[in-house]
């Protein structure tokens, strides 16, 4: 693979913009496009000599979305700059005072939710659906993990999640009324460092220390992946700003976390707009598709491909790698994977994907299942119901075909056959995890389905498609943009027929 290195490879005109504005002390925002070494370029910012003005050996902090990252980063970082992760930061502020909750054993949260006053036998009804003491449990919780990776100074109705078959706004209201106080009790029982009921988890330590309002001792802060940053690191981020020059990097097309309390702090951050556009991934032929996807998502950068790399669009029957829009998805891939006598790995590990065949197992056998994903329902019949005419469920009706095509015993056999990603043929992966990562080839999954059609209709009376939804366009973009070699569309070439796939004009270099 061709990348820039620092001291080794030239770096390209708009890396070098960047060292100029960050020698000039500016607050930076640097948009980086898929593959452009945005690690790279923060490595090359570390290295500048500082400002006018200030201290000749300045002291920096790069803050990394995983230790993975902050690792890696760790060996391409000058020694006046350490890497880590906002969590290491609250850890030894905060975190360390609760080491011995941090290594209680795991327990099920129904009896997390016994010890908080949820009885095994307490119901809710809440409109059609009946809630036990379980999906209980499992939404106080949650909510605790939602106001932990918000900015907000107290526990609210904003921060109960929506439970399948329960979505709508009256009837989180009524879930909120009731989940609230078991939460606020939640909370309250993991201020104590020595015991508790609650298993303490990492993103608790994490909200204490911002409500503290830490100040972070450093010159600069390089805050990589902003896209997917959580308010709660946001706040602690842009509140050093009276003492640290800040310099944010990430990609606002591939802010895909939204679901789990990540917001895209770049977009309006008070900085120095700047971009990385040259892709050291691929060609230009996969560039001029990334930037259909960016032009429907509005971004504020074009790609260009590397001109020494060729990356062909084509059919790839058998893909290194196949990307999938949700875990559902996954398994279907993974067993038409199987069937075709491959090895095949998962992403991040089977785990899932087995809870959630084992809950749709003990759904079918008459047992009330745990899975967040199912959890409300009380038979198969009323999923498949759900699955197939309600549109909030619509992505769990291939979960149902494959089940009743198959049979949940088959799905737990057939994951219990993955493979190591080492010794595999194929990874099958969720563009979400496959976030970060790049395969030479990859095909995209089916389950990355078209909008609707509206009611319209065209002159030659064919339906109007609908509105591309831009959550989905991200994920889309992120999707595109793990090939090296070779990329088959397939789910995604929908947009080879919609209005908005024609290809987006490049915007002027430099543009913010």
């Amino acid at each position: 693979m061709h990348r820039p290195t620092v001291g080794v490879s030239r770096p390209t005109a708009e890396q070098t913009a960047a060292a100029d504005a960050f020698r000039a002390g500016d607050h930076l925002v640097i948009q980086a496009g898929a593959g452009t070494g945005k690690t790279t370029t923060l490595a090359m910012l570390a290295h500048c000599p500082p400002p006018r003005g200030r201290p000749p050996c300045r002291q920096g902090r790069y803050i990394a979305f995983n230790r993975t990252i902050a690792r890696d980063a760790s060996r391409r970082f000058p020694d006046h700059v350490t890497c880590s992760t906002a969590h290491a930061l609250a850890y030894a502020s905060v975190g360390r005072e609760y080491q011995t909750r941090l290594n209680a054993p795991r327990q099920a949260g129904w009896r997390i939710g016994a010890a908080l006053g949820i009885d095994t036998g307490m119901t809710v009804r809440i409109g059609a659906r009946l809630i036990g003491n379980r999906a209980l449990s499992y939404s106080a919780l949650r909510t605790v993990t939602r106001f932990c990776q918000s900015a907000d100074p107290d526990l609210t109705a904003q921060h109960v999640p929506r439970l399948r078959g329960a979505e709508a706004d009256g009837l989180h209201e009524q879930l909120s009324d009731v989940v609230l106080p078991f939460a606020r009790k939640a909370w309250a029982d993991l201020q104590h460092p020595e015991r508790g009921s609650v298993r303490f988890e990492h993103d608790h330590y994490l909200k204490m220390w911002a409500l503290n309002q830490p100040k972070i001792t450093a010159d600069f802060l390089l805050l990589d992946e902003a896209q997917d940053t959580n308010p709660v690191v946001e706040q602690v981020f842009a509140a050093q700003r009276g003492h640290a020059q800040l310099v944010m990097v990430g990609d606002s097309a591939q802010a895909i976390y939204g679901w789990r309390g990540a917001r895209d702090v770049m977009s309006d951050f008070d900085g120095r707009q700047l971009i990385l556009s040259r892709s050291f991934r691929f060609g230009s032929e996969l560039a001029a598709e990334a930037n259909r996807w960016l032009g429907i998502i509005g971004a504020p950068i074009r790609l260009d491909g590397a001109p020494w790399l060729a990356t062909e669009l084509g059919r790839a029957p058998r893909p290194d790698a196949v990307l999938c829009r949700t875990n559902v998805g996954a398994m279907v891939e993974v067993i038409r994977q199987l069937e075709q006598s491959r090895r095949v790995a998962l992403a991040g590990g089977g785990g899932a994907l087995t809870a959630l065949a084992q809950s749709a197992h003990d759904l079918r056998s008459g047992r009330r299942p745990s899975h967040p994903e199912l959890m409300l329902f009380e038979s198969w019949e009323e999923l498949r119901e759900y699955a197939e005419y309600d549109p909030s469920g619509r992505d769990l009706l291939p979960l149902v075909e494959l089940v009743d095509e198959h049979g949940t015993e088959a799905l737990l056999q057939a994951l219990g056959r993955l493979s190591e990603e080492e010794t595999a043929e194929v990874t099958v992966s969720t563009a979400h995890r496959a976030k970060g990562r790049e395969w030479p080839t990859v095909r995209i999954a089916d389950d990355f389905t078209g909008p609707d059609d509206l009611d319209e209709r065209d002159t030659d009376g064919e339906p109007l498609p609908g509105p591309i939804d831009l959550a989905e366009a991200r994920l889309a973009y992120v999707a595109v943009t793990r090939a090296r070699t070779r990329l088959d569309i397939g789910g995604l070439a929908w947009l080879n027929s919609h209005p908005a796939g024609d290809p987006s004009p490049g915007l002027p270099r430099g543009a913010p």
